[in-house]
């Protein structure tokens, strides 16, 4: 009886030690970004001339670098598909974030219709509701969770708490564990992980932004929140949800 107890113990232990070998504190994150630009555009004369002439989703990779509580999230290259014209692409090329858990502190580059803009804030949080849904995402398990941003607009986010950091895509993030998958229905855009690297990581990368001047994430929604009434005043249904759209993805 003592010898099988002696070796339960052993089968434990052993059970425990591999588990606790799973479970990643650093690594290189590769992200599928799609968005259906053309749903994004809304509707008039000058929305549907230009969406004759391009495809129905934008593609882009991103990688999601991160060690310890410490990430830097930004652009790497497009999918080799079709590509949608260069001025809505090219903002998305410019976004960076950094982000410090420890600290509760991010460092971030926006890119808005060509103009960079650095902001320096706390981590924003988000009400999450977890559920019992699961998938499978780069090889993962992953609980699904269910949150609100900017006010009024829903984020379903996957999850692993094999993946120590609590963060994920853009501003995404508060979960226990890594987000490796987000879908948001109002802004027509989807982040899927692909695959996770721990040897290509480079972790001198995973630094704070510098810039002369920050501001702050309540100022930056001020601003543009202005600017979009400047450029359409109109007050149609079509022009507000292009204005939300536009202050959505500023600061996603």
């Amino acid at each position: 009886m003592k010898k099988a107890n002696i070796v339960l113990l052993l089968l434990i232990t052993v059970a425990f030690n591999v588990k606790a070998q799973l479970f990643i504190d650093k690594a290189v994150i590769e992200f599928e970004v799609k968005t259906n630009v053309k749903k994004t555009m809304g509707t008039g004369q000058w929305a549907d001339l230009l969406k004759d002439n391009m495809p129905q989703f934008k593609t882009g990779f991103y990688q999601y670098s991160f060690s310890g509580n410490k990430s830097i999230y930004k652009f790497n290259r497009w999918d080799e598909g079709p590509k949608v014209p260069e001025f809505l692409r090219r903002d998305d090329e410019q976004q960076i974030y950094f982000f410090d858990y420890n600290t509760n502190k991010t460092f971030q580059q926006k890119a808005i219709v060509g103009s960079n803009f650095f902001l320096e804030d706390s981590i924003s949080k988000i009400d999450w509701r977890l559920t019992n849904e699961s998938r499978i995402i780069a090889g993962f398990n992953c609980r699904k969770a269910i949150g609100k941003v900017m006010d009024s607009v829903y984020v379903f986010a996957f999850y692993t708490d094999e993946i120590l950091i609590p963060g994920g895509p853009c501003n995404i993030n508060g979960l226990p564990g890594m987000i490796l998958g987000v879908t948001i229905p109002r802004m027509y855009i989807s982040f899927i992980a692909t695959k996770l690297s721990i040897s290509s990581l480079v972790e001198t990368d995973i630094k704070p932004i510098t810039a002369k001047k920050f501001s702050s994430k309540a100022a930056l929604k001020t601003l543009i929140t202005e600017r979009s009434k400047e450029w359409s005043n109109s007050d149609d249904d079509d022009s507000k949800a292009w204005r939300d759209q536009f202050v959505w993805n500023a600061l996603l």
